[in-house]
């Protein structure tokens, strides 16, 4: 028995597992900010320009087949929702100070159970975040869009957009780009057509049809 005792102790003690790392933003997505400021620091933006930020369908957006020699800077990254893309303004916004910011997020925040009214209060935060050293910076929120995908969360999401675009209203320098009507058939749903096999991104007709949008918002007069 005595021997066992003197084993053990001479082990030491048991070893204690680390704490479960925290995740943060910085911690899910630093390597794609890395990324982004790498390439705007190969090609550094003028002030003045026009940025546009959030998940996935900005990513997927090839904006220079969309807006031919328009010199748009795309800063989005897959999967985020809209309170990682505030948490990195400072890095990859705020250091450009960009006339008018197109916004496009909350499709995941919903997807992952968020509420409208949190959806509403997210973006709000974004464009405080934005304004905090560009005040008189413009954005753009485009429609949470409907899907194939996601279109058990219709009534939802248009809750959310109706929250944003009341906000928007009461604002200066804020526009809500709906994008929703023009993206349902005559049957009241997704128009097939406009998404790509998953059901969830989008064809190219699903981005011209943004592009029309974005076009008609960023030359309407700043209200």
């Amino acid at each position: 028995m005595f021997p066992l005792l003197l084993a053990a102790a001479a082990a030491g003690p048991p070893e204690v597992a680390p704490p479960p790392r925290e995740v943060t933003p910085l911690t899910r997505w630093g390597k794609n900010i890395l990324a982004i400021e790498k390439r705007l620091q190969a090609d550094p933006p003028k002030p003045g320009g026009v940025f546009f930020a959030g998940s996935s369908s900005i990513v997927l957006w090839d904006l220079k087949k969309s807006f031919p020699a328009a010199g748009y800077v795309n800063v989005g990254f897959g999967g985020s929702v809209i309170a990682d893309s505030t948490w990195f303004v400072p890095r990859i916004l705020s250091p450009y100070k960009p006339a008018a910011v197109v916004f496009y997020a909350g499709d995941n925040d919903l997807g992952r159970g968020g509420k409208p009214e949190q959806l509403a209060a997210d973006f709000a935060a974004f464009v405080a975040a934005v304004r905090k050293d560009n005040p008189s910076c413009r954005v753009l929120f485009v429609a949470v869009k409907p899907s194939l995908a996601r279109w058990k969360l219709f009534d939802t999401q248009q809750k959310a957009n109706a929250l944003v675009k009341e906000f928007c209203e009461k604002g200066t320098g804020l526009t809500f780009v709906d994008v929703v009507p023009a993206m349902l058939g005559p049957d009241g749903k997704p128009v097939p057509e406009l998404f790509v096999k998953d059901g969830l991104h989008m064809s190219a007709k699903g981005y011209e049809i943004w592009t029309a949008a974005v076009t008609k918002a960023l030359g309407e007069p700043r209200r």
